[in-house]
C-alpha cells in the first residue's frame, strides 16, 4: 500500500512541484508585508495556490514557487495586509442606502428638506428610506418635525432614520398610514415623541415605536435586494474588506447564496440572524460556525437597549441632558423573554451576539452571560457584545473573567465624541469607547464599522483607534487621549480578532501558511505614516482566494 502511494506521488508530483517547490498560482512579491502572525511578523512576498498562502517569506525564497504558468504581481514597495473584515454590518441596508437619499450630508433643518424634497420629486409616490440624517450636525441640535417636509412629500410615503437607527422622522402620510396619532400608547420598549403643546406625534419614532411603521413598508423584490447587494460588495471591495460579519435576514443569505452560485461574491460573510429565531436553528441541528467559507452561520443578534445619540440607551444614573431618563431596555430584557432565549441559544452552541450601549445595559448583559455560563455545559462559546460602547469600571474585569468579546466600532468615537459629554457628562466618558481600557484588562478586542451607521471604510476606524480625533476638529490631540491604541493593536482588531470572534482563526485574520489568500495592499505605509494622515490612505489592491478583486489603477 505505501509502496504504491509512493508511486503516485511521483507521477503526480511533476505537475505540481517546481523542483522541490509546489508551483504557485500567484505570487506577490517585493512588498512590505506586515503578516500579524507573532512567529514571522515580516515578510516581501507571498504565494499562493488554489486560494490559500503556501509560502510567506523573502522575494527570494517565494521566487523558488515561480513556475511557467504562475502569475507575478509586483507590490513595488507597497504595503500589505492581511485582508480587512468588519466585524459589525447592515450590509443589504448599505447597499439601498447607497441608492437612497444621503441625509447625512445635511447642515440644517433646510437642507434636510431640500433634499428630500428633491427625492420626491424625481419618485413621486416611491417610499423614502434610509437617510441617515444627524440632527446633531444641525444650529440647536433640534430633532427634526415631519412639519419640515409635508408640504414637500403629500403624496409620499416618507420613513428616514437618523444614523444610529434608533429613531427616525415619518411624514404625515405614513403616521396616518400607520394609524399613529396624538391617543397612541408608546409601544413596550419605544417611544412615540410628541410636541408637548399640542400632544399630537412630532413624526420622531424611537427604538421600538418605529416597528409601528416598519410593518406597511413593502419588502424589496429579491432582484432589487442582488441590486443593493452588488453596489455594497463594490463598497467593501474599495475599501480593502474581503470578509464581512454582518446583521443578516433569510433574505439577505438567500442573496449571498445566489451571488455565490453566480461567482459574483467578492466578499466572506459571517451572518448573525435575529436572537428569537434560535430555536428553529437549533432544531435542524444547526451549531456555530455552521457553513463554508463563503457563507457561515450560527451567530444571533439581539438588543439590550437603545442609542447614545437617541437617549435610549441603558444608564445606571440619568442621562445628564435629560434628567427625565436613563434610557429604555429592551422590551424582551423586560419581561424576560432575552435571558430565556440567550441561555436556550448558549445550550445549542449557538453565538450570543448582543447589541449593549449603556453601562448598565452591558453589565445587565454581562449577568446573563455569568448565568448562561453557570447553568449551560463548557463549550468554546465566545461571547460578543456588540458596540460595548459605555462601560461602568467594575465591568472591564468581568468582561475578562467570562471571555466576552468587546465588538466595537471606533468611527462612533470620533463621531459621538462631539456631543457625548452634553448627554451623559464627564466622569462617564472616561470609560467610554475604552480601546486601551479594554486591551489592558485582557480582553479580546475587535473592531468593525456599523455601516451604515459610520463610514464602512476600515482605515477610517483604524484612524479612529489610533487618533481619538473627532470630526469637529475640535479635539486634535484626541478625545480623552488616554485610549489610544497602537496601529498595530488595530490592525489586529480589524483581522485575526475578528476572525476569533467569528471561530475563524485558522482560516484567515493573518498572512500565514495554510489560511486563505485574503490580503489588502495600500497605496501607503500606515504602519510608518503620521497616524493622523491614515485617514486619506487610499486601497490599491483588495485581493480574495489569491484573486485581485479589485485594482485601483484600473478605475482611473
Amino acid at each position: 500500500m505505501i509502496k504504491n502511494l509512493v508511486i503516485l506521488f511521483l507521477v503526480i508530483a511533476p505537475l505540481t512541484l517546481h523542483g522541490q517547490h509546489k508551483v504557485a498560482d500567484v505570487v506577490f512579491t517585493n512588498g512590505k508585508i506586515w503578516t500579524v502572525n507573532q512567529e514571522t511578523p515580516t515578510a516581501e512576498a507571498v504565494a499562493v495556490s488554489g486560494g490559500r498562502i503556501i509560502a510567506v517569506g523573502s522575494s527570494g525564497e517565494v521566487k523558488k514557487h515561480i513556475g511557467s504558468g504562475t502569475q507575478v504581481i509586483d507590490l513595488q514597495g507597497k504595503r500589505m495586509l492581511p485582508g480587512l473584515i468588519d466585524n459589525h454590518t447592515h450590509f443589504m441596508s448599505g447597499g439601498f442606502q447607497l441608492q437612497s437619499v444621503d441625509l447625512r450630508t445635511s447642515k440644517n433643518e433646510g437642507e434636510f428638506a431640500r433634499l428630500i424634497k428633491e427625492r420626491a420629486d424625481r419618485y413621486p409616490s416611491r417610499w423614502i428610506t434610509g437617510g441617515d440624517w444627524d440632527h446633531d450636525n444641525w444650529p440647536g441640535s433640534n430633532l427634526p418635525t415631519k412639519e419640515l417636509i409635508d408640504k414637500h412629500t403629500l403624496t409620499t410615503p416618507v420613513f428616514v432614520n437618523r444614523y444610529d437607527g434608533h429613531m427616525a422622522l415619518a411624514n404625515s402620510y405614513v403616521l396616518k398610514l400607520a394609524g399613529i396619532t396624538g391617543q397612541t400608547p408608546d409601544p413596550p420598549g419605544g417611544t412615540i415623541v410628541k410636541d408637548p403643546r399640542t400632544g399630537e406625534p412630532t413624526g420622531v419614532l424611537k427604538d421600538e415605536a418605529m416597528g409601528l411603521v416598519y410593518r406597511h413598508i413593502p419588502d424589496a423584490s429579491e432582484q432589487e435586494m442582488i441590486e443593493a447587494a452588488r453596489l455594497a460588495l463594490a463598497e467593501a471591495r474599495r475599501f480593502g474588506l474581503t470578509s464581512i460579519q454582518d446583521i443578516s435576514s433569510g433574505a439577505d443569505l438567500r442573496v449571498y447564496q445566489i451571488l455565490k452560485a453566480k461567482g459574483e461574491l467578492t466578499a466572506r460573510f459571517y451572518s448573525r440572524l435575529p436572537l428569537y429565531q434560535w430555536q428553529n436553528l437549533a432544531n435542524t441541528g444547526v451549531k456555530v460556525p455552521f457553513g463554508d467559507e463563503w457563507i457561515r452561520i450560527g451567530s444571533l443578534k439581539s438588543f439590550m437597549d437603545g442609542s447614545l445619540g437617541s437617549s435610549t440607551a441603558l444608564f445606571f444614573e440619568p442621562f445628564t441632558s435629560d434628567p427625565g431618563t436613563r434610557g429604555l431596555a429592551m422590551d424582551i430584557v423586560s419581561d424576560g423573554r432575552f435571558e430565556e432565549w440567550a441561555i436556550g441559544a448558549d445550550k445549542a452552541g449557538l453565538q450570543l451576539s448582543i447589541h449593549a450601549i449603556g453601562d448598565s445595559a452591558n453589565s445587565l448583559l454581562l449577568d446573563v452571560f455569568a448565568k448562561a455560563i453557570k447553568e449551560n455545559p463548557v463549550w468554546d462559546r465566545r461571547f460578543r457584545i456588540e458596540h460595548a460602547q459605555h462601560i461602568h469600571p467594575k465591568d472591564f474585569k468581568r468582561f475578562a473573567q467570562l471571555g466576552v468579546i468587546a465588538s466595537v466600532q471606533p468611527y462612533h468615537a470620533i463621531d459621538d465624541g462631539r456631543w457625548a459629554e452634553k448627554r451623559i457628562g464627564y466622569e462617564r466618558c472616561k470609560t467610554t469607547y475604552a480601546f486601551r481600557t479594554f486591551l489592558d484588562s485582557g480582553v479580546k478586542m475587535c473592531f468593525g464599522s456599523d455601516w451604515t451607521v459610520a463610514p464602512l471604510n476600515p482605515l477610517l476606524g483604524i484612524y479612529a483607534a489610533v487618533t481619538r480625533r473627532t470630526i469637529d476638529g475640535a479635539t486634535p490631540q484626541g478625545w480623552f487621549p488616554e485610549q489610544k491604541i497602537s496601529v498595530k493593536d488595530a490592525i489586529e482588531a480589524y483581522t485575526i480578532n475578528n476572525a476569533y470572534a467569528a471561530f475563524e482563526e485558522n482560516e484567515k485574520g493573518s498572512i500565514t501558511v495554510g489560511k486563505l489568500a485574503d490580503f489588502v495592499v495600500l497605496e501607503e505605509d500606515i504602519l510608518s505614516i503620521d497616524p493622523v494622515k491614515i485617514e486619506k490612505v487610499e486601497v490599491a489592491m483588495t485581493i480574495l482566494g489569491g484573486k485581485v478583486v479589485y485594482d485601483r489603477s484600473s478605475q482611473k
